[in-house]
């Protein structure tokens, strides 16, 4: 089983909200739908921009921790620059 970190942004107000999984299509519905969780709830529709897969639980809830420090944010927007010039 793969546990998923994943990356979505708000189409509505383009904030960025990371996650982890072990299904990121359902989880991307649910967002989408505002079910669970009230960050993301009223910011729908949200697009994927990222995911990363571990094998390990831990270590996908490590990355996840990782990912919300603001050392993480640098390295995310680093990771996807490109695709953040392409989509504004």
């Amino acid at each position: 089983m793969f546990y998923y970190i994943y990356v979505i942004k708000s189409m509505k107000d383009n904030r960025w909200y990371t996650g982890f999984t072990v299904d990121i299509w359902k989880r991307l519905k649910e967002h989408n739908e505002g079910k669970y969780d009230s960050w993301t709830k009223g910011r729908g529709p949200f697009e994927l921009i990222y995911f990363e897969g571990c094998n390990n639980k831990a270590d996908a809830k490590a990355r996840e921790i990782y990912h919300k420090t603001g050392m993480g944010k640098r390295y995310l927007h680093d990771r996807i620059k490109r695709f953040l010039a392409l989509t504004g």
